[in-house]
C-alpha cells in the first residue's frame, strides 16, 4: 500500500508532467488565425491556464486509475 506521502509525491509530480506535455501539445497548435494582434501577451496567459486545466484533469484521471487499481484487493 502506497503512503499518504509517497501518493503526495505521485500526484504533485504527475500533474506537473501533464501540465507540462499539455502545455507542448497546445503551443504546437497554431493560433495564429485567431489571435488578435497585439495580444500575444494574454494569449499566451490564457493558453497556460487552459493547459493547467487539461493537464490537472488528465492527472486526476490517472490517480483516480491507481488508486482503484489498489483498492481493488478489498474486494475479495
Amino acid at each position: 500500500m502506497i503512503s499518504i506521502g509517497q501518493m503526495a509525491l505521485i500526484s504533485i509530480l504527475s500533474h506537473i508532467v501533464c501540465i507540462v506535455f499539455t502545455w507542448k501539445v497546445i503551443t504546437s497548435i497554431n493560433f495564429e488565425p485567431i489571435l488578435r494582434r497585439g495580444k500575444e501577451a494574454e494569449t499566451r496567459v490564457f493558453l497556460l491556464f487552459i493547459a493547467i486545466i487539461i493537464g490537472a484533469g488528465v492527472s486526476r484521471f490517472l490517480l483516480d486509475i491507481l488508486r482503484w487499481s489498489q483498492d481493488l484487493i478489498y474486494l475479495f
